[in-house]
This record gives C-alpha cells, sequence and structure tokens, in this order.
C-alpha cells in the first residue's frame, strides 16, 4: 500500500511539473505589467521624479550644519610672551542653521514645478499600462484567430479528402474521369499547405504574445484559453459596446491619461514660470550659530564661546536683464504647453473617432460576413449534390469547396477584428 501511496505521489508530482498553463487575456495582462522591461523603466522615472520632488521641497525645511575641529600649531603671543612663538592646542565645535522665511514664490514654484512633473510622469506610465493592455489583448486575439483558423484548414483538408474519395470511386465505377481525381489530389495538396501555413501562424502568434507580455524563457510552456467557435451564432454573440460616439470622446476628454500628462506640463510651466519671476524679489531668511572652542595657551585671546542669530535679506538689484528674458521665457513655455493640450485633444477625438468607427464597421463586417459563409455554404451542398448527379464537373464542386472555406476564414478574421477594435477603442477613451 505504502509503495501504491509513493508512486501515486510521483505521478501527480511528474503530471504537476508537466501540466501546460492555461491562461485568460487578463492573466496575461498582469504577467506582462510585472515583467515589461519598459514598464519597470517607466515606474523607475516616476520614482526618480519623485525624488526630485522630494529634494526641491526640502528648500522649505531649514539647513543645519556641524562643524567639529582639532588642531595644534604655534601662534605669536603679543600679548603675553613679547611676540615669541608659542605651541597651542585648539578644539572647536559649531553649529549653525539656516531658515527660509520669504522668498516671493521661488522655492514654491521650483517645488510645484517637480511636483507636476512626477505626477507627468504617474499619468505617462499610467498611460503605458493601457497601451501594454492593448497590445496584450491584440496578441492574444491574434493567436486566438490563429487557432480557429487551423479549425477552418482541418475542415478544408477533410473535404478535400473526401472529395478525392468521391472522384475515386466515381472513377472506379466509370462515372467520372481521371483528371477529377488529379485535380482532387491537387487539391488536398493545397489544402494541407494552408494547413501547414496556418500552424505556423499560430506559432508565429505565440511568438508575438510571449515578445509582448515580457515572456523571456526560450520555450514557454503554455496556452491561451480558446473557446469553441459557434459559426452560426457569432453574430449574435458579439459583446455590444453602449458608448455613443459622443461620449465616447467626451469619456476620453475625461480620463485619458495622456491629456492628463499634458495638464501636469501646463502646471509644471506655470510654476517655472512663477519661480523665474520670483527673482524680481528678494529672498529673506533667518540664521543662527553657536561655537565653541578651547585653548591651550591662548584662552584670554581666543573667544571661547559665541551665538548669534540674525534677519537677512538678499535682493539682486541687476542682472543685465536674465532676469526678464529667463521670465519671459518661462510664460513661452506656459503657452506652447496649452497648445500642445490643445492639440493633443484633436489627436484624440480623431483618434477616438477612428477607433469608433471602426468597432462599428468590424460589427458589419462579422453580420455580412455570416451571412455569406451561409450562403456559400447552401452553395457549396447544392455543387456537391449537381456533382454527385453528374449536372456539374469537379471545377465547380472545387469552387464552391474553396468559396466556402474562404468564407469561413473570413468570418473568423472579422470576428477577432471586431475584439481587437474594441480594445483599441477602449485605449483610445482611457478606460
Amino acid at each position: 500500500m505504502k509503495k501504491i501511496v509513493q508512486l501515486s505521489s510521483i505521478l501527480a508530482l511528474t503530471l504537476s511539473l508537466n501540466a501546460t498553463e492555461t491562461y485568460t487575456a487578463d492573466d496575461l495582462i498582469v504577467k506582462a505589467l510585472k515583467n515589461s522591461p519598459d514598464l519597470k523603466i517607466s515606474s523607475y522615472n516616476y520614482d526618480a521624479s519623485k525624488s526630485r520632488y522630494d529634494q526641491a521641497f526640502s528648500g522649505y525645511l531649514p539647513t543645519v550644519d556641524l562643524h567639529l575641529s582639532t588642531g595644534t600649531g604655534e601662534v605669536s603671543d603679543n600679548v603675553g610672551l613679547g611676540g615669541a612663538m608659542v605651541s597651542n592646542k585648539t578644539y572647536f565645535g559649531g553649529i549653525s542653521a539656516e531658515q527660509l522665511i520669504y522668498d516671493f514664490g521661488k522655492t514654491g514654484g521650483n517645488s510645484d514645478s517637480f511636483k507636476f512633473d512626477s505626477d507627468a510622469f504617474s499619468s505617462e506610465h499610467k498611460q503605458l499600462i493601457s497601451d501594454k493592455k492593448r497590445d496584450v489583448n491584440i496578441a492574444y486575439n491574434l493567436v486566438l484567430q490563429a487557432i480557429a483558423l487551423i479549425k477552418v484548414q482541418e475542415e478544408n483538408v477533410k473535404l478535400s479528402e473526401n472529395q478525392l474519395y468521391r472522384a475515386k470511386e466515381y472513377f472506379a465505377s466509370g462515372i467520372r474521369t481521371q483528371i477529377d481525381i488529379s485535380d482532387a489530389k491537387a487539391n488536398l495538396l493545397y489544402a494541407k499547405l494552408a494547413l501547414k501555413n496556418a500552424n505556423y501562424d499560430l506559432k508565429l502568434s505565440y511568438t508575438a504574445l510571449d515578445d509582448t507580455v515580457g515572456f523571456k524563457e526560450i520555450k514557454t510552456d503554455y496556452v491561451v484559453y480558446a473557446k469553441a467557435l459557434d459559426f452560426k451564432r457569432l453574430y449574435s454573440s458579439l459583446l455590444e459596446y453602449k458608448l455613443t460616439l459622443e461620449a465616447a470622446v467626451k469619456f476620453a476628454y475625461e480620463n485619458r491619461d495622456e491629456l492628463k500628462k499634458k495638464q501636469s506640463h501646463i502646471a509644471s510651466a506655470k510654476a517655472k514660470s512663477t519661480e523665474a519671476s520670483s527673482d524680481y524679489y528678494p529672498s529673506i531668511y533667518l540664521d543662527g550659530s553657536y561655537t565653541k572652542q578651547e585653548s591651550d595657551k591662548l584662552k584670554n585671546v581666543l573667544p571661547q564661546e559665541q551665538w548669534k542669530i540674525s534677519a537677512n535679506m538678499d535682493w539682486n538689484l541687476y542682472r543685465g536683464g536674465a532676469t526678464s528674458a529667463s521670465t519671459q521665457e518661462k510664460e513661452i513655455e506656459v503657452y506652447k504647453a496649452q497648445t500642445n493640450l490643445a492639440y493633443s485633444k484633436l489627436s484624440i477625438k480623431t483618434e477616438t473617432t477612428q477607433a469608433y468607427l471602426n468597432v462599428n464597421r468590424a460589427k458589419d463586417s462579422v453580420e455580412l460576413s455570416q451571412d455569406l459563409l451561409q450562403v456559400s455554404y447552401e452553395k457549396f451542398d447544392q455543387a456537391s449534390e449537381r456533382y454527385e448527379n453528374g449536372l456539374s464537373d469537379y471545377v465547380e464542386l472545387q469552387e464552391a469547396r474553396q468559396s466556402y472555406i474562404d468564407a469561413k476564414a473570413t468570418l473568423v478574421v472579422n470576428y477577432y477584428d471586431y475584439y481587437t477594435a474594441i480594445a483599441i477603442l477602449d485605449n483610445a477613451i482611457g478606460m
């Protein structure tokens, strides 16, 4: 009994090690967000921007410096020893502090500009995440499409094999000629070639998906979750896109991270303009210090302890027009940032409109290609009966079969194009 349990455990472990993972699109998105080097770089840029803001904000806080020293040397004691050189040891300690009181927006503008720059990096990172979700969904749909097209080509091979069998049977019965067999063999080879190409397309699709997700392994042992398609109900099974075009554009204006990034750039440019104009005004600050020192031979000459507190004002009265030029430059940067935002809104409106129209076009294509598939199947069925009854030649049968296969493949492509179009639209509006 113990050996059976051990063998069962070994078998279970072997199966688990050799098991193939099955991933949904959401599973792969999670892995992409974790693995993608471009997202990691973006995250590091955001972290660095937060550190720059912390550094700039420190301008509001006091600076405290401590200085300690000890030494020995010879000094002239003009007071006690008639100018003779005296060996003397000294010990010194001092602490000083400085606190900004007001600088008319210089520190605030500098700090705010770095804060808004950090917000821009945050929005850029979120936009990259949205782009990554779109790219994973597109690559995922291409894999699903490749899987479905393999099924279509497998059916094509089976139909071609059936036609070859019928051609041989009819020839043996003296009903058809040898050329029908030759045509059927050629068509079967074409079908097998198409199936091989479909399998290679699937491998290429997986390769593209690996790249998008960020799988670095040479061989990845997983498959995507793929439901069997009901070709009679593909159009009726499509998920409806509920937003109108106007609502989609409005949603994009409110939620697209690209626009939030541009808005942060405007705020940062305004803060830098405030910082530049503050050079027209003084900076007011307090400072204080305390020192203590000891000396071997010159205790009565050098001060032993002292402290002071002072209020200070520094004001640059003239800099050759540099302040005026800098302020004007920063104001121009504000106008540029505002124009950039307007341009981005126009681009996003166009992008959203095009994506919305592509969703509707893809949906209409699914409806019409499903109707085309039904008609093509009926035609193929009729051509099969006509060929069986000697009312048509093999060429008509072959063309009807190929039209049916092409219509089915077109329906597959249009079906997944619809969901790819939705992924692109979702990204365009900032979902």
